[in-house]
């Protein structure tokens, strides 16, 4: 465009040269004259003015030519006040957002599946997963675990368990949600009582006096012992106001208070914690777990056609159809993603336009005056051929006007 606009010109200017000599010679050489003089003064007013915008003509530094890059930065902090003011505010985000169902669209994405999970969820789910299978490869596998674990047992020291534990176990007993736990604590001693009661039998009759044993009521002794113990457990099993289960829920409550306002409850058991986090047996258990946890993850993505690959594309699917026709979850979707895109333009608004207007200021002349030449395109070279068209045109009517008056 920019060699049929210097055509143009170049022809203007040789007809203008070429009718000058014939103008006395036929009237129309006067017209053909004319139209080609004022198209030539029209397409270099018009060269001028493209050209001026982004460098000196023919280089010569006249007086506001070179106007972008002259003008760059201005024209960044131009643009990034233009994005502030009609863009990136809290009004205008919120409002366009109202008019875009974005549950209703990610609920398309992740229901378009092909016969075999493909499409667009199948795509990014698979690109994702042989990803992360390389890093997880790629990685060393002793090191990782022991950053992982080093990371764990540093958030783990940052928490004081005894106050956490004291509070979940107040918690659970005001709910009653211990009383299980105890259910099965006693069936567990009556059955490791019934395993045992050979050992019972030997232990009473072991601590019964010689005449006991005379009289061979040792026996019966060690038989009473057990059926009482029995009873115990059976009467502390079914009535849950058993005045042994009341003092063992009195117990339990003094020991949740005690783990959080007991100083030094608290201190003994911060002091098991970081034993137990030091011991060596802990870090050999968590490499043992975390290279199972590797692997097990290695070949779920690697066989997405196995049951854990089928339930995570159907929990996919369902979780599309939902957003895809549930109202009431797509309006709570929508609501937490204009309600999150306006706070992420209310707090890092200025962040965002202020990285524009620098960004723009860091481009030296020669970069943003390409930039911009090229975004424009074939509509300054427009501009030189509609001017010298133009152009030619008024001279051309100039010309017949002088002829008739």
């Amino acid at each position: 465009m920019r060699l049929t606009a210097t055509a143009m010109l170049v022809a203007m200017a040789a007809i203008f040269v070429a009718t000058h000599p014939l103008l006395g010679t036929h009237p129309a050489w006067g017209y053909v004259n004319a139209f080609a003089e004022a198209a030539m003064v029209g397409g270099l007013a018009d060269w001028f003015a493209v050209t001026a915008l982004f460098r000196h003509p023919l280089g010569l530094p006249i007086p506001h030519t070179a106007i972008i890059p002259t003008n760059k930065n201005r024209i960044a902090d131009t643009m990034a006040d233009f994005l502030r003011t009609n863009f990136l505010t809290p009004v205008v985000v919120a409002r366009r957002m109202r008019e875009m169902n974005v549950a209703r669209a990610a609920g398309d994405f992740l229901a378009q599946r092909g016969e075999r999970g493909e499409g667009g969820a199948g795509r990014v789910m698979a690109g994702a997963g042989a990803l992360f299978v390389e890093l997880l490869e790629s990685l060393d596998p002793d090191r990782l675990g022991l950053q992982v674990k080093a990371g764990l047992a540093r958030q783990a020291e940052k928490i004081e368990v005894a106050p956490l534990l004291g509070k979940m176990l107040q918690g659970a007993i005001a709910d009653g949600r211990h009383r299980p736990l105890i259910d099965g604590f006693i069936r567990w001693v009556g059955v490791a009582l019934e395993d045992n009661e050979d050992m019972v039998r030997r232990m009473v009759q072991q601590r019964a006096n010689a005449v006991i044993r005379w009289t061979g009521l040792d026996a019966r002794l060690a038989e009473s012992v057990l059926n009482g113990l029995y009873k115990l457990l059976a009467e502390m099993h079914v009535d849950p106001n058993h005045p042994v289960r009341v003092r063992l829920d009195e117990g339990l409550a003094h020991l949740a208070q005690d783990l959080q306002s007991d100083a030094a409850l608290r201190a003994r058991v911060e002091q098991a914690k970081n034993d137990l986090l030091a011991n060596p047996a802990l870090s050999d258990w968590w490499m043992g777990v975390w290279e199972r946890i590797r692997l097990s993850l290695i070949a779920m993505v690697r066989n997405p056609g196995n049951a854990m690959g089928g339930q995570i594309g159907a929990s996919v699917a369902e979780l599309g159809a939902a957003l895809q026709t549930d109202p009431r979850l797509q309006v709570q979707v929508n609501r937490f993603a204009r309600r999150t895109l306006v706070g992420v333009v209310n707090r890092y608004g200025e962040q965002i336009v202020g990285l524009v207007s620098a960004t723009v200021k860091g481009w030296d002349a020669t970069t943003i005056t390409t930039r911009i030449e090229r975004a424009v395109g074939r509509d300054l070279q427009f501009i030189r051929i509609n001017g010298t068209l133009v152009g030619g045109l008024v001279g051309l009517v100039l010309h017949l006007l002088t002829e008739v008056l």
